[in-house]
């Protein structure tokens, strides 16, 4: 028995597949999933699957132009393609020349009965959704601890807003157990009395993320005591808990730079509530000042001294004011005040 190469190994197997003819012109019926259409290569990538198996296909862009309809996952399919071998990873898979729609596929009808249901019970309703506190003091983030999302969260906090506590919950996220184990972290982040709760995971196929298009979470986040921050995916995934959270984000970071605000802004705002305080306080001041300052004229333009200004002059008479010839007899001696200065006379006469 000979030694051969990875290389070698499937170059032979590749060679076998291109020489059956039951596999170099095949139709296969199928659901898609996990279906990558790339922006700059134009080529798609996604898995044809059914109850029991899957297979790997590739669509390349000059054949997918051709289509008439857009590639999602869910779609019932029948694809026709040749079978082969990709040498570099070892795997064999199916290369799409043409796409044929079959329906919308079972998880596709399923996905929008519950979506109808779920909407005529209110649960989308805007007049339900409730708004973020401004400043929490404690945020729930209820997702794996393994994952990037809660790190991502952790790094968004500590920068913008490092007094706020973060309760995290380790949550399962994918598989059979994620639904019961996302109800359960959101009831754990309420009852230890966070003021926001933050659900979600780093983006996945649509598999992974079928855990929040589940009628359980649904209704677990529509029942949570306090908002909830869906964070689920990658911005162009969109799942049933999205359309019940309060908020919706593209993204994990998104949701912790919506749950908390900026301290440098808050110092922002605080130094504009503090301009606009001492403006009012300088505005306020200087009304008085303008105030004291008229109600000074009015008083020195009722004053005797400026009569005297005038020419006019004052007798007293033991230091009071004298107001009639009655209250002085000849002889007697009266003050007499000028504009300036003064003088002490005698009365002669009086009349």
């Amino acid at each position: 028995m000979s030694v051969v190469t990875v290389t070698q190994i499937n170059k032979y197997i590749g060679f076998l597949l291109k020489g059956d003819r039951n596999l170099g012109d095949v139709m296969i019926k199928g659901e898609i999933s996990d279906c990558v259409n790339h922006s700059i290569s134009g080529h798609c990538y996604f898995t044809l699957k059914d109850d029991k198996s899957s297979i790997k296909a590739v669509m390349f862009s000059s054949d997918v132009k051709r289509l008439n309809f857009i590639l999602k996952n869910g779609m019932a399919v029948v694809v026709k393609g040749r079978t082969a071998v990709f040498e570099r990873d070892g795997v064999y898979q199916i290369y799409v020349k043409d796409i044929i729609a079959d329906g919308k596929g079972k998880q596709i009808t399923a996905l929008e009965k519950l979506k109808d249901k779920l909407s005529a019970e209110g649960l989308f309703s805007l007049a339900h959704k409730r708004k973020i506190p401004e400043m929490p003091r404690k945020i729930g983030v209820v997702t794996s601890l393994d994952g990037a999302a809660v790190r991502d969260i952790i790094n968004v906090v500590s920068r913008r807003y490092p007094i706020c506590e973060i309760y995290a919950v380790n949550t399962v996220v994918q598989g059979e157990n994620a639904p019961d184990s996302v109800c359960s972290g959101i009831l754990k982040a309420e009852i230890a009395g966070c003021d926001v709760i933050i659900v979600g995971r780093g983006g996945g196929s649509h598999e992974d993320l079928s855990a929040f298009d589940t009628e359980k979470v649904a209704r677990a986040v529509y029942n949570s005591k306090v908002p909830v921050i869906s964070a689920v995916g990658h911005e162009t995934d969109f799942t049933i808990t999205d359309l019940v959270a309060d908020i919706r984000t593209p993204t994990p970071s998104a949701a912790a730079e919506i749950a908390v605000p900026s301290v440098q802004t808050l110092y922002e705002r605080i130094a504009v509530l503090e301009k606009r305080s001492l403006n009012a306080f300088e505005r306020y001041t200087d009304n008085l000042e303008n105030q004291l300052n008229q109600k000074i004229t009015e008083i020195d333009l009722l004053s005797p001294l400026k009569i005297l200004m005038r020419g006019y002059s004052l007798t007293c008479k033991d230091g009071r004011p004298v107001k009639s010839s009655e209250e002085v007899s000849e002889g007697g001696r009266v003050e007499i005040h000028f504009g300036k200065g003064g003088a002490e006379a005698e009365i002669i006469s009086r009349w």
